[in-house]
């Protein structure tokens, strides 16, 4: 099914369950040159610190997400959007759910792992605030490829002069 023409499709973002995971491999094997095989999700989320999310939009998952916690960051195992539904703004919904988790005194941080020849990752994942701030060499199991290590930072909401009690008191 393809949803051209839409420009931002709203999405409910929920925990994944295992009635989900037929879904969550068809996207991953449309995503991805080496995909994650369903051992490989069972065995990720079988640990205690790690929580998969999936973006449902009419009850069709059309998006994914794995993540570790731990107790300064978390960390980005996998993340996918259905190539049909890509550039509808959901990737973004995903991305503010996980900054959403994050705090100045807990978790500060979001890490995540982007092939060199991944361009369409590095680049979104640039528009939404990540950073790349080192090179991992020969990261990856399956090839030599290096691998982009990126990094998002929380950052405080920044309050408005009308909103800041000194201002209020001033004058």
């Amino acid at each position: 099914m393809i949803l051209s023409g839409l420009r931002e499709l709203q999405v409910h973002i929920r925990w994944m369950i295992r009635r989900d995971m037929a879904e969550v491999l068809q996207i991953e094997r449309a995503s991805f040159e080496f995909p994650w095989g369903e051992d490989d999700f069972i065995q990720c989320l079988r640990q205690r610190n790690c929580i998969g999310m999936v973006a449902e939009h009419d009850e069709r998952i059309v998006g994914f997400m794995i993540y570790q916690l731990h107790r300064t960051r978390l960390h980005v195992m996998n993340f996918a959007v259905d190539p049909n539904c890509r550039r509808m703004a959901i990737g973004s919904q995903m991305v503010s759910k996980l900054a959403s988790k994050l705090s100045p005194h807990r978790r500060s941080q979001i890490l995540l792992e982007v092939r060199e020849t991944n361009l369409d990752a590095q680049l979104f994942f640039r528009k939404e605030g990540f950073r790349a701030i080192s090179v991992l060499r020969d990261f990856y199991e399956d090839t030599t490829e290096d691998a982009y290590l990126m990094q998002y930072r929380f950052q405080q909401p920044v309050e408005t002069e009308a909103a800041s009690p000194i201002a209020r008191l001033a004058g």
